[in-house]
């Protein structure tokens, strides 16, 4: 890029730092960024548009007077610097007031800079180290963090009996964290981590390392991979490679999500998992929204991003309402911190120190549905209240 280039959209964003962007009252730009093709489309960016597009069929506009316009901007993968061009795009271009999605933490992290020089609040829908919020004072998040998840999957699994577990997590940011939180939480407790594995994001085959883990007898297996493909292939290999005969448990977190759980099949059934949304979680909230997500997207399968980005549209809303729809950041931030409802995951609240979620994890087995036939996570268990141990108080 030229240096006048660079000088045109530092002063660019320096001018909307001050003033806001040029959206009208009556009308709000957001910008979502996701992975609307490519392997990751069907687990997150599809869902993402579907969980914005139901909460605006159930709830129509913020006010008679407000129009929100959404632009979906398409990234497939991770890519920190193509992340940065598009939201760049979006704040100076299309000159949005709000920005939302980002699945992989990486490419979350390239925008926070730009989110905090422009004041353009951000709403993430899944990127999920626990870093994330912290690095611009114009984040929210509304999924998750490993943690958060990975602590009650820990405590579970010691409450079992389990005591000797390898873990095995995807070498980037959420990887890392859910592997540190298993580790002190499960040794802690008196459990014992006799290898710590981290496979590279671009792992395909994973009998090698199921193999190698099968060898040294563990009672559990702790993994962590983004879910898509990846988690496909490695609980299909799971299976294959005969740990789930040998008993070595399988503890995970998103790995039997729904949009992958028909394919799975049998290699599925029984896997135990905490997470904090499951398809079937029983609450009249949850059947509303699924029935309003069928009824807008005929065949559409309720699963976590799609909730995400449904309770992410609610706090857009909340931001939204609380300043008129006039560019005014610090107002629309201030609205959410310490906002609580009801989601289709049951209770959430914004943290307000932290502006991440504050929700409950559940255990889930994977079952077959009686009346179905189809695979379904049923919730077992429920950790109340779990906040992100290693940013909230």
């Amino acid at each position: 890029m030229g240096i006048r280039r660079c000088v045109w959209i530092g002063s660019a964003l320096a001018v909307l730092a001050l003033t806001g962007t040029a959206s009208s009252a009556e009308t709000v730009k957001v910008g979502v960024i996701g992975p609307f093709s490519g392997p990751f489309a069907g687990s997150f960016g599809t869902p993402f548009r579907q969980g914005v597009e139901t909460y605006v069929a159930q709830h129509g506009e913020p006010s008679p007077d407000i129009k929100i316009e959404w632009i979906f901007k398409d990234l497939p993968q991770t890519d920190p610097q193509k992340s940065r061009a598009i939201a760049q795009e979006l704040i100076v271009k299309d000159k949005v007031q709000y920005l939302a999605g980002f699945v992989f933490t990486p490419n979350a992290l390239a925008v926070a800079p730009l989110a905090s020089q422009a004041k353009i609040p951000t709403v993430i829908f899944n990127a999920s180290a626990s870093a994330v919020v912290s690095k611009s004072d114009y984040f929210v998040r509304t999924s998750n963090t490993l943690p958060q998840v990975t602590i009650p999957v820990a405590k579970n699994a010691l409450k079992k009996g389990i005591r000797r577990v390898v873990t095995a997590v995807a070498d980037y940011g959420p990887g890392v964290d859910s592997e540190a939180a298993f580790k002190k939480t499960f040794e802690a407790g008196g459990g014992q981590v006799v290898e710590a594995i981290r496979m590279p994001l671009n792992t395909t085959d994973f009998t090698p390392i199921l193999q190698r883990i099968r060898a040294q007898k563990p009672d559990g297996l702790f993994v962590f991979l983004p879910y898509g493909p990846p988690t496909y292939s490695f609980v299909k290999a799971y299976y294959e490679n005969g740990l789930k005969k040998e008993g070595i448990a399988f503890l995970g977190t998103s790995e039997t999500q729904e949009t992958d759980l028909q394919e799975q099949g049998q290699a599925a059934l029984g896997l135990e998992t905490g997470y904090h949304y499951s398809a079937v979680h029983p609450s009249a909230e949850n059947k509303a929204f699924v029935a309003a997500l069928t009824k807008t997207h005929p065949g559409a399968v309720s699963n976590p991003a799609a909730v995400a980005a449904y309770d992410g549209t609610h706090v857009l809303y909340e931001m939204i309402k609380a300043t008129g729809g006039k560019p005014d950041p610090d107002k629309a931030i201030q609205a959410v911190k310490g906002l609580a409802w009801t989601s289709p995951r049951g209770p959430i609240r914004i943290d307000p120190a932290t502006r991440d979620i504050v929700q409950n994890v559940y255990m889930r087995v994977v079952e077959k549905d009686p009346a179905s036939g189809l695979l379904i996570n049923r919730e077992t268990e429920t950790y109340e209240a779990q906040a992100d141990p290693g940013v909230a108080p």
